[in-house]
């Protein structure tokens, strides 16, 4: 049970029908008018338009979906929500309403806080219903002690504890015999390893990428290589390793996208995610300095930007994931290279994949619901999430694609601010999120 259904379980039981609306399940290959009732926390049923049994249509509450688009939960696997120990930045309780705001009704967040989430304790710390979630928070765990690299933390009792995969991002698995060994256990258990692919002993002191930008801004930067040199050694370990399951967190360069497409080929169990930063921005967008811009990975060449839309309109990228990294204004105004890397953005997500991918390349809204939904629940095996076929999770979003609205970062519900996309003009908002059967957000 998740801290959110924990939060929940004592309301009472309520039940749903969103009627009028145009349903978008690509696990269930639904692209079409539908009414969804929603009864006990499950989907009871999904059918055409008024054919709801009366005597469920006459008990139930009522949401008039006329004219928006009706979805699975949106699932993000990457999210820093900072606790415990880092609150200032964001709590589980802001990170989630901000999710809500997104139209994500589970994030799965990283380990990377202070302390590192890599014991027991802390997993049940973060899942308890005094956090304060108010959608689902799935835990990913600490890969190793302490996020060092150096000894693997007790993956079985994580996994029973709860934790849905293990990962050391914001750092790398450089070591190769620690990784195969993540790989090998992992592989064993069924849990995915999510690597953070950077070569770090070629990007140290680098602020952002290597290419014409930072030389005319004279800032050190980080080769394409680090990140593909990275993904290629472990596309291979899981080429060999039986059942190994590898995630590409935050995949950014055209060269490692070609390892993962051999990979998915020779026919491991590879997947990774893109951020909508990496499919809108490169590094020439990037103002002189300004550390709204600054991520790691960093915004990257036009060319690799193509690449990845490439992949994201031919089926190959699995998943679309916010690595939403709220921090403080002191931690961004400073100078770049000392400035925190990472940027919010679990608020802009749909809104980016709805202008840059549906209206500006004509990517079928179908797949970018696939990338939100029905994709990363594959990815980390959320059984009972992705989609709306009756029977399971009654988490829904309901979505206007055709709405036009400005981001204002001062009215964010994340406790930070750091976004290179203040002021934007997009296109899709989210009208409500859905979690258990139970409306979290309304617009």
């Amino acid at each position: 049970m998740t801290s959110a259904e924990k939060n929940r379980s004592n309301l009472p039981a309520t039940t749903l029908l969103i009627k009028g609306g145009h349903l978008i399940d690509p696990a269930a290959r639904i692209d079409a008018p539908m009414d969804v009732l929603l009864k006990d926390g499950r989907v009871a049923e999904v059918t055409a338009p008024n054919k709801i049994k009366s005597g469920a249509n006459e008990k139930a509450e009522k949401f008039d979906a006329r004219g928006l688009i009706v979805a699975p939960g949106f699932i993000d696997l990457h999210t820093h929500l900072r606790e415990p120990g880092q609150a200032y930045k964001e709590t589980i309780a802001t990170g989630t309403v901000a999710a809500a705001a997104g139209g994500f009704t589970s994030v799965c967040t990283m380990p990377n806080t202070a302390p590192v989430v890599d014991s027991v304790e802390w997993l049940e710390w973060l899942r308890q219903p005094e956090r304060g979630a108010v959608v689902n928070v799935f835990a990913i765990a600490a890969a190793t002690r302490s996020s060092k690299g150096a000894t693997l933390t007790d993956f079985r009792a994580l996994h029973s504890a709860g934790a849905i995969a293990v990962s050391d991002d914001g750092k790398p698995i450089l070591d190769d015999a620690i990784m195969r060994e993540a790989l090998v256990l992992g592989g064993e258990l069924n849990i995915p390893v999510v690597q953070h692919a950077e070569d770090t002993r070629m990007t140290e002191n680098c602020s952002m990428h290597a290419g014409a930008r930072s030389f005319r801004l004279g800032l050190r930067g980080m080769t394409a290589a680090a990140e593909a040199s990275i993904v290629e050694r472990d596309v291979q370990l899981a080429m060999h390793i039986p059942n190994a399951r590898l995630h590409v967190a935050h995949l950014s360069t055209a060269d490692a996208l070609k390892s993962v497409r051999r990979g998915k080929r020779a026919k491991a169990r590879v997947t990774f995610e893109v951020t909508p930063h990496h499919f809108t921005l490169t590094d020439e967008d990037m103002r002189d300095y300004d550390s709204n811009y600054k991520m790691n990975p960093p915004l990257r060449s036009a060319s690799d930007l193509e690449a990845i839309l490439a992949a994201l309109a031919d089926g190959t990228v699995d998943a679309i994931a916010t690595d939403h990294a709220p921090h403080a204004a002191h931690e961004k105004e400073m100078e770049f290279e000392c400035a925190a890397f990472g940027i919010t953005g679990l608020e802009t997500a749909l809104a980016l994949a709805v202008t840059r991918l549906h209206r500006e390349k004509r990517i079928p809204l179908s797949r970018i619901v696939e990338l939100f939904t029905a994709g990363p629940a594959h990815c980390f095996d959320l059984r009972g999430r992705g989609s709306l076929i009756r029977g399971s999770i009654a988490d829904v979003t309901v979505f206007d694609p055709k709405k036009k609205w400005t981001f204002d970062a001062a009215k964010s519900r994340s406790k930070s601010r750091n976004t290179p996309f203040d002021g934007w003009q997009l296109t899709g908002k989210v009208v409500a999120t859905i979690v258990g059967g139970k409306i979290v957000y309304s617009a």
